[in-house]
């Protein structure tokens, strides 16, 4: 697995990206196609804050933890995403390789079939700001929109830190 580590306004301690290595490994047996890992460390409100994504095919996995210890939020991460997948062990074994996952713990509830309500809606093009400003017309915590900037499908969200997002969609290279 290749794994990219990024420091927000900080220095990577060598002892904490070789413990994240060792402890990502792990994950290398769950995925048929090679996987390609971020983590990212930062401080917020003097707090230790981590956050793993790996990307394996179109198959992203994604986990964010707060604790006194960076070494404290890395095994919550990593335990978060072993039962994200355990839990969706079935919708995702075509793309893990047969037989790497173990067997579903009887608490582990698996997931259903997936009720989906299909919504229609005209896309006018729109300013990411403008978009932000029909979202909270609405009281929704996120929207989608076609993006008079970029020309592209976009969505602005509300962050828990009570900023806004805006995700625009580009094609990997």
């Amino acid at each position: 697995m290749k794994i990219n580590f990024i420091g927000r306004q900080m220095e990577i301690e060598e002892s904490m990206k070789a413990l994240a290595s060792k402890k990502l490994a792990k994950f290398d047996k769950f995925f048929a196609e090679p996987a390609e890992a971020t983590v990212r460390f930062s401080r917020i409100r003097e707090k230790e804050c981590l956050e793993i994504t790996i990307v394996s095919g179109s198959t992203i996995f994604r986990c964010e933890e707060k604790n006194e210890t960076f070494q404290n939020a890395l095994d919550e991460c990593v335990e978060s995403i072993e039962r994200q997948i355990r839990k969706y062990k079935t919708r995702l074994g075509r793309k893990l390789k047969t037989g790497a996952l173990p067997p579903v713990e009887p608490d582990v509830e698996e997931e259903g079939e997936f009720r989906i309500r299909t919504k229609y809606f005209v896309m006018r093009p729109m300013t990411p700001e403008e978009a932000i400003l029909q979202m909270n017309l609405l009281n929704h915590e996120f929207f989608t929109f076609h993006n008079s900037e970029t020309g592209t499908i976009s969505t602005v969200y509300k962050q828990a830190s009570g900023g806004y997002g805006l995700i625009i969609p580009v094609d990997k290279g």
